[in-house]
């Protein structure tokens, strides 16, 4: 499938909706997906007659998180140039003036859950569901980290990451994760309704307002770099290979600890 065909792109008033759309592999992030979708915002970021953007997908599963066929034996540069082009995204949603909102109607997992966490917003279905797995396969989710530290309690975000547990929407909603949480047939309405109070403020107090709140929390690309290194050597770890092997072919790992 081409990059292209797994973006939908549309429009409402001031609103632009992007929706993640390859429901067969449940929307991960590959790297070519990751710059598709940072290119795509940073069109919207330009047009200053939209005003808000809702983050959606196809299908069962709201996002997978990274592409793990994609992951296995690469080298040291690649998983640099993929973690580093994936915090560049999540800034990009920070920096951006329109509020980003994500509409999560299934599971949301690592960098997946790392998306809805980076939204300024988020909208959940009841059959939405939140997870940090990477722990599971031998891969802690430090990226991941970066963005659900500072939308959940920090024992919650621990026993996220720790246990890579998924919790639900009505759980995401009362630590913080997201805002609403509905049934999945008014999953659509609910998001465009609250995209569109946003989107009826003034456009030059939404960034600057949006641009002084990220100030404040004190988000920089550093915290990318930091996380993305470790991710790195993470995956350079024989357990994150063994991981990573046992995830694609169906099995328990077998860790060395290593």
């Amino acid at each position: 499938m081409d990059v292209s065909d797994s973006l939908l792109i549309a429009r409402e008033g001031p609103v632009s909706t992007i929706t993640l759309n390859r429901p067969e592999r449940r929307n991960p992030l590959s790297l070519a997906v990751i710059r598709e979708l940072h290119g795509r915002l940073d069109d919207i970021a330009a047009d200053t007659s939209l005003r808000a953007v809702v983050l959606a997908s196809t299908g069962p599963a709201f996002c997978a998180g990274h592409d793990l066929r994609e992951m296995v034996g690469r080298d040291a540069a690649f998983y640099d140039e993929l973690f580093t082009a994936c915090g560049a995204l999540m800034m990009a949603i920070h920096r951006m003036p329109q509020p980003v909102l994500a509409a999560v109607q299934g599971i949301a997992n690592a960098a997946g859950c790392q998306l809805v966490a980076a939204s300024d917003l988020a909208v959940a279905a009841e059959t939405a569901r939140f997870a940090t797995p990477g722990v599971r396969i031998g891969l802690f989710c430090s990226t991941p980290m970066v963005e659900v530290a500072r939308n959940v309690g920090r024992k919650q975000a621990m026993e996220m990451l720790l246990t890579g547990e998924p919790i639900d929407a009505r759980t995401a909603r009362e630590w913080g994760l997201v805002n609403r949480v509905v049934p999945k047939a008014e999953l659509p309405q609910a998001a465009a309704a609250l995209a569109g109070k946003v989107a009826g403020a003034s456009a030059v107090a939404l960034g600057m307002g949006k641009a002084a709140f990220y100030e404040n929390l004190g988000m920089t690309d550093e915290h990318y770099a930091h996380a993305g290194a470790v991710m790195c050597r993470n995956m350079l770890a024989t357990d994150a290979t063994e991981g990573l092997a046992a995830f694609l072919e169906k099995r328990e790992p077998v860790w060395s600890h290593r």
